[in-house]
């Protein structure tokens, strides 16, 4: 087991929007930041231009505070403390070319999803298949888009952690003029809360865009939230308020916000767009289209429990009517 970890040396993987947020919060507070990305050619960029060309481009990087990688390995090898911001659906194939080991390192998630190949939530997936103690594992969550962190508008993180310890440290890199940390023991709450609520956003995408007003949507959120305290004390007995920032604020920001990803996928489809074009005409991944099948199939989606769930479910996999499944939904709902 890590002794101490290196909390100067902190590297994110990943090179989308919320690693490009991630990066920009870390550089307030960190002398150099590691940065692995595949792709060699927005390495180059990066390093020329001094912005990430594809996610979150009106961010200026000073490159001297980045040590940008490439060769998973060799970042893994340097840094203690390794943020994971890769989308769920590529993490299994994305760590295939890992031959370092991970057990000694500091793994913090900050991925919103499940990981789909083995239907289990990130953190207990580097429990399990990296062999990386409890004690070394976190999540990092919101209230929060990264478009916002761009802006450096005032927003919120939720870093969670079995090991509170681990967690302050974290939350002492992140916090800074424009963002505001919270710490949680509640590392599967957190988690699958971050999960869901991209499911729910869907749904409320789906409806707005079949032209359901706000009314509708302020009942079918409250239901969600229901559904997710539901779902959550299913999985994990744990006591929690489901009306803290990292259940209900997450939620609210990412069913409301027009930076939701997932709120624009149910929208397109509510709008009559088919789920195949509406995942093709995406530039950023929809974490909860697969979050959704994964969710599903962990509590075998009893209608009469997870109305919502079932709902988004029938719409994205089994090519039911939007139409009449909103419907139908709109008819239980209190």
């Amino acid at each position: 087991m890590l002794k101490m970890a290196d909390f100067s040396k902190i590297a994110v993987l990943g090179s989308g929007s919320w690693a490009t947020a991630l990066v920009k919060i870390l550089c307030e507070n960190n002398a150099i930041v590691g940065w692995y990305m595949r792709n060699e050619a927005i390495q180059h960029h990066l390093i020329k231009e001094g912005h990430n060309p594809d996610y979150l481009s009106s961010v200026e990087f000073n490159t001297q505070q980045l040590d940008i990688y490439t060769d998973l390995n060799d970042i893994v090898s340097q840094y203690d403390v390794l943020i994971v911001a890769i989308p769920s659906s590529y993490i299994d194939a994305s760590l295939k070319a890992l031959t370092q080991r991970l057990e000694n390192k500091v793994i913090f998630s900050a991925v919103k999803g499940i990981v789909p190949e083995e239907k289990i939530l990130v953190g207990h997936y580097f429990s399990a298949k990296y062999e990386v103690p409890e004690a070394q594992i976190g999540v990092i969550t919101g209230p929060c888009h990264a478009e916002e962190v761009a802006l450096e508008r005032l927003s919120y993180l939720t870093v969670a952690s079995t090991n509170i310890a681990l967690a302050n440290q974290m939350k002492s890199k992140l916090d800074c003029g424009y963002i505001n940390t919270t710490v949680s023991d509640d590392v599967v709450g957190t988690e699958y809360a971050a999960t869901l609520k991209n499911i729910y956003a869907i749904a409320v995408g789906m409806a707005h865009g079949l032209g359901y007003g706000d009314n509708f949507i302020s009942v079918l959120i409250s239901s969600a939230m229901r559904e997710m305290k539901r779902f959550t004390k299913h999985v994990n007995k744990k006591k929690r308020n489901i009306n803290k920032s990292a259940y209900l604020g997450d939620m609210l920001v990412t069913a409301y916000s027009v930076f939701s990803r997932n709120r624009m996928l149910g929208n397109m489809i509510g709008k009559g767009y088919t789920v195949k074009a509406a995942l093709m005409e995406m530039t950023m991944v929809a974490e909860g289209y697969h979050g959704t099948k994964a969710v599903y199939e962990l509590v075998q989606a009893k209608e009469e429990k997870y109305p919502i769930l079932h709902c988004v479910y029938e719409v994205l996999y089994k090519q039911a009517s939007v139409k009449r499944k909103m419907k139908a939904l709109s008819q239980v709902l209190s």
